[in-house]
């Protein structure tokens, strides 16, 4: 039988463990830099076999941290846009500027840390807030975490409510002109030793297309990542990198920004699963299946 335990540290962070081996580290209280958009993201994440996955502020783009859910464009009906990705901030016409815009996103609470017989389930409360205070969204988060034989999953959920009052745009650099940019949401950076690996797609893939999974194959470790069928624009477009560090991210907002009315709320769901060695199409469509059923938190 499994064993899985989750392990709340004095230090601002929550470890999982699916047997003897902690896979998943998850920093809830961020102590980078303003610039960088402080929030909370996954660092470690390790296969089963203990390879790590995951990089935290590598040198070339600092606010890259490990895998986290993060907005580059959150722009106001009044046209200001506030950065929750990190670094500088794309507009139309400017190019990259680094403006006063770096927004946090502030964990408020856990409502749940559960581990049980069957995996860990965790829900929190967070809310986002700009560079001047002003609050724009609270958020309720969900993640589950199940161990398989040679992988494990992390179904990651999220609603976001709009409090700021007034209609919020999330879009990326890709709407605001800059071409295979449209990053943005469930972003995953992987260590250098994963640089140059496969992305794997059904159909191909590539940049800004369509599918419901996209994986990526790397020596000693794939990635996998699902959207989930109650998302948004499902089947999402996909950004993906391994030329110039390894990073995959599903992104809703490639091309088209999406507007969330003042007390509307917003659901996403992705499943990332962690499975040790390098993989092909056919092993990559299996893990991809691997999708948690759950409900989205309510």
């Amino acid at each position: 039988m499994t064993k899985y335990a989750v392990d709340d540290r004095s230090d601002g962070s929550l470890v999982v463990s699916i047997g003897a081996v902690p896979v998943l580290t998850y920093v809830y209280r961020s102590g980078v830099a303003q610039q960088e958009s402080p929030r909370p993201y996954f660092h470690p994440l390790t296969t089963l076999g203990g390879e790590t996955v995951t990089q935290v502020r590598p040198a070339d783009h600092v606010w890259h941290h490990g895998l986290s859910w993060a907005l580059p464009n959150v722009t106001t009906a009044g046209g200001a846009t506030h950065n929750f990705w990190g670094g500088p901030t794309y507009l139309r016409d400017r190019g990259y500027e680094q403006l006063p815009n770096n927004g946090t996103v502030t964990h408020r609470g856990f409502t749940a840390r559960v581990a049980s017989e069957s995996g860990v389930e965790i829900e929190e409360m967070l809310q986002w807030t700009s560079s001047d205070g002003a609050l724009l969204f609270t958020e309720k988060r969900r993640l589950t975490v199940r161990g398989a034989d040679d992988s494990w999953s992390l179904l990651f959920e999220t609603v976001m409510r709009n409090a700021s009052g007034e209609t919020l745009s999330l879009g990326s650099p890709g709407t605001e002109g800059r071409e295979n940019a449209g990053y943005g949401g469930l972003f995953w950076r992987g260590p250098h030793g994963m640089e140059g690996g496969e992305v794997l797609a059904e159909g191909g893939g590539g940049m800004g297309a369509r599918g419901e999974w996209l994986a990526y194959s790397a020596g000693a470790a794939t990635v996998v990542m699902t959207d989930r069928a109650q998302n948004p624009r499902h089947p999402t477009p996909w950004f993906a990198r391994s030329d110039e560090y390894a990073g995959l991210c599903p992104a809703p907002f490639f091309s088209e920004a999406l507007d969330v009315a003042a007390g509307e709320k917003v659901r996403f769901g992705y499943t990332v699963v962690i499975a040790d060695g390098a993989s092909d199409l056919g092993r990559a469509s299996v893990l991809a299946a691997a999708i948690d059923t759950q409900k989205d938190p309510s």
